[in-house]
């Protein structure tokens, strides 16, 4: 699996990373969620980069321009409920693309050990087709995977891109061992650290609740 880190770099996106992750910013409920739909935008922009273009005779006003476009549309998928800001502006950039969605959370049990269960999805055939799939964590990388393995009842896709805004090294290990090896991570920051509740420090808490609210 290719892995590609957009931050780091000094840019627009590590001053959006740095309000995404600053705890007072994020009291900013609008802000926060406008944050995430920016990085989203510029992770449209950086995988449309792999996609495939052809030029096309465009007639203006006063001739004819060679100009290359987008000779498919992707699909885009995201991990309810956090991915949906991220999916927006994926949207926003890619915006004939079809969309998918899929309900997953993790089932605690009693020592704080948890499975991750999905309940929910909706899709369209993605046979042979390029998926995007988008969340703003990658903890442990279970979500992702099984997401993946949920999605191959509607059609093998021929390229798998996962965007993620923070990523443990331990979810990009588990990424490699189960996606197909044509797949490629685009992801903002890689952190160290995984707890034992399998939380990502210094990571950015709970982007989900963070955007809609505290859950039950």
């Amino acid at each position: 699996m290719k892995v590609n880190k957009i931050g780091g770099k000094g840019s627009l996106f590590d001053q959006f990373m740095a309000e995404i992750r600053e705890e007072n910013i994020q009291l900013d409920r609008m802000r926060f969620r406008r944050n995430l739909q920016r990085t989203g935008e510029i992770l449209a922009y950086e995988i449309s980069k792999e996609l495939n273009f052809d030029n096309e005779d465009i007639q203006t006003p006063l001739g004819i321009a060679s100009v290359p476009t987008m000779q498919e549309q992707p699909v885009i998928i995201s991990i309810l409920r956090a991915g949906l800001p991220m999916h927006e502006g994926m949207l926003n950039y890619l915006d004939h693309a079809d969309s998918a969605f899929v309900g997953g959370y993790r089932k605690y049990e009693k020592n704080d050990s948890f499975d991750i269960l999905i309940d929910y999805i909706t899709c369209p055939d993605i046979e042979n087709r390029l998926v995007i799939m988008c969340d703003p964590m990658l903890a442990t990388g279970q979500s992702m995977v099984l997401t993946y393995k949920e999605l191959l009842a509607h059609g093998k896709p021929k390229q798998v891109h996962v965007a993620t805004l923070i990523a443990s090294k331990e979810g990009i290990e588990h990424l490699e061992k189960y996606l197909p090896e044509n797949s490629t991570l685009w992801v903002g920051a890689i952190d160290d650290e995984l707890t034992v509740k399998s939380y990502i420090v210094p990571g950015l808490g709970d982007a989900g609740d963070l955007v809609f609210g505290e859950k039950e």
